[in-house]
């Protein structure tokens, strides 16, 4: 079965998109801030991260530089999925390593379309 490391601090947005990767048959691990997904992405071996960039702790941004620059985990596909939808946080997220970058709100057809892209590889 596929994982989704999911990193959100949003409680409602959490369950949300939980639920709709649930719906697609996808396994959903969760993580709520940056520095919990980093210590628990080697324990659940996820096959994508979807990363929120607004977090305490530690923001997505941070969290997919570290994902990237380890060659344990560079290989792994990394979708920021965030609020800040300026040009320029998509330009900076692309900068980090991030393989996709979805702003909310956004369409949840959008969302698993680009996660079953990024899975194909």
């Amino acid at each position: 079965m596929t994982t989704v490391l999911l990193v959100e601090d949003s409680t409602t947005t959490r369950k949300m998109i939980s639920e709709l990767l649930i719906k697609q048959g996808l396994k959903v691990e969760i993580a709520t801030d940056g520095v919990e997904a980093l210590e628990i992405l080697p324990t659940i071996n996820p096959d994508i991260v979807v990363l929120d960039i607004v977090m305490p702790k530690m923001n997505g941004y941070e969290v997919c530089r570290n994902i990237k620059s380890d060659p344990k985990t560079k290989h792994l596909p990394v979708l920021i999925c965030s609020s800040k939808g300026e040009d320029f946080d998509r330009y900076w997220g692309m900068k980090q390593g991030a393989d996709a970058y979805i702003a909310k709100p956004f369409q949840p057809k959008e969302l698993i379309v680009t996660i079953k892209q990024l899975l194909k590889g």
